[in-house]
Formats: structure tokens, C-alpha cells, sequence
């Protein structure tokens, strides 16, 4: 257990630099690299743009679990890239190896076996692929505060980086467009907007289903006046 003091002592303050020459020149240039992609993502002028022409990523992760600070982690990252109100057809999707056990509610929500990720790449790996993928696009989940959460925590463990995209949430979008229907569940919204449901809690699925759902809230924002990022902040802010 003593060899092992440097390791912790960097993992504490030792920062990525001392952090990557430890574990090896690929990783450092992979910690690097995920940090670069988490700064100057809210530049003020992305505010203006109209939603219809916005550059998002819709994404989606499986988890261990619902508590990060109990040790659950990430098995698996699924997004899909929307330019505007169209899909672009780029997909991303990957397992991700976690350290702590799958429990066997998740393999049987998830159908994600400890078999099936014993081969998956690292975190740190993962998140190199994913953040890549994304880019600095508007990310947008459904209840994003659990996606968003394990997202932050995965890249402050493996980079010391905070995520620095901007966040929208379809849930939060769609009780504030019809608070009387009192609904939060992906499956409920979809069957509102009349998105087809596909297979549910697979990240890439989800992904896909929340895009649909996020592409035709945008017709609505638009009919409730609310044209660009901007407008949509606004309206979220607003108390009923």
C-alpha cells in the first residue's frame, strides 16, 4: 500500500501534468487533451442563435447506480449529434469499464453484463472519444442533472477538469412548456410529442428518443416567440 502514496498524493493535488507523467505519456496527451475540450464553451455569441440553426449533442450514460458519491460509475456513453431542428446522422456510442461491480439491477435494466465491459476502454478513454465527438456543442439530456453529475465527477477524476458546456434539459424544457400535465419521465414526453419509443435505457436509444423529443420542442418554442438560446434561457428562468 505504500508504493502506491505517489499515486494518491497526485490524485489530491499533484494536477494533470504529474498526474499524466505517472501513468504514461499517451495518458498525459489524453488528459490534455479532455481538458482542452472543457474550456470556452459558453462564448455569449452562441446566445443569439436561433434555435433552428443551434449545434447540439444529445447524449446519454448508464450508470452503476444513481450515487456517484457512493462509488457508482459511467458503463456506458451514447449521443447524437442535431444541427438546427435536423439530425445530422452522427452517432457516437461506447461502454466504458468501471471499477466498482455492475449490480444486477442494472445488467437487467441495462442489459450491460460485467462480461460485456471487462474489454471496454478505460474511462479516461472514453471520455477522450466522447468529449471529441461532442466537440463544443450545446449538450442536451432528459433529467440532465444525474447525466450532467457523473459527467462532471468522471472528468474531474481522471482530468481535474470541470465540464464547461452549456446544458439544456428536455424535462425541464417540456414542464415548462405544459406544467399542467405534470410529467417527467422520458417515456411520458415521448408519447406527448408522439416520438416513437424505442428501446429504453440504452444510452445511444435514449439519445435518439430524446433528440426527436428535443426537435419537436423547438416548433413549439418557436409558436411561444422563443426564437434563440437566449430566449429559451429566459423562459426557463421565469417563475409560473
Amino acid at each position: 500500500m505504500k508504493g502506491n502514496g505517489g499515486f494518491w498524493e497526485a490524485l489530491r493535488g499533484g494536477g494533470a501534468p504529474r498526474l499524466g507523467s505517472m501513468l504514461g505519456a499517451p495518458s498525459a496527451q489524453q488528459i490534455a487533451f479532455v481538458r482542452s475540450l472543457t474550456k470556452g464553451q459558453r462564448r455569449p455569441e452562441t446566445l443569439h442563435i436561433p434555435l433552428h440553426q443551434l449545434k447540439t449533442a444529445v447524449f446519454d450514460l448508464e450508470t452503476t447506480g444513481f450515487h456517484y458519491h457512493y462509488g457508482d460509475e459511467i458503463i456506458s456513453f451514447g449521443a447524437v449529434k442535431v444541427d438546427g431542428n435536423q439530425p445530422s446522422g452522427e452517432e457516437f456510442y461506447s461502454l466504458c469499464k468501471p471499477a466498482c461491480s455492475i449490480p444486477d439491477r442494472i445488467v437487467e435494466l441495462t442489459g450491460i453484463t460485467q462480461e460485456m465491459v471487462l474489454e471496454a476502454p478505460s474511462l479516461l478513454q472514453t471520455l477522450r472519444d466522447f468529449m471529441s465527438f461532442v466537440d463544443d456543442r450545446v449538450l442536451i439530456a432528459h433529467g440532465s442533472a444525474h447525466d450532467k453529475a457523473f459527467l462532471d465527477v468522471a472528468l474531474w477524476k481522471t482530468t481535474k477538469a470541470h465540464l464547461g458546456h452549456r446544458v439544456l434539459d428536455t424535462m425541464m424544457i417540456a414542464q415548462k412548456l405544459e406544467p399542467e400535465r405534470k410529467l417527467s419521465s422520458l417515456d411520458d414526453w415521448l408519447r406527448v410529442y408522439e416520438v416513437p419509443l424505442l428501446r429504453r435505457h440504452h444510452a445511444l436509444e435514449d439519445s435518439r428518443m430524446t433528440s426527436g423529443l428535443w426537435i419537436s420542442m423547438i416548433e413549439k418554442l418557436r409558436e411561444r416567440g422563443i426564437v434563440t438560446l437566449g430566449d429559451l434561457y429566459v423562459f426557463l428562468s421565469k417563475t409560473q
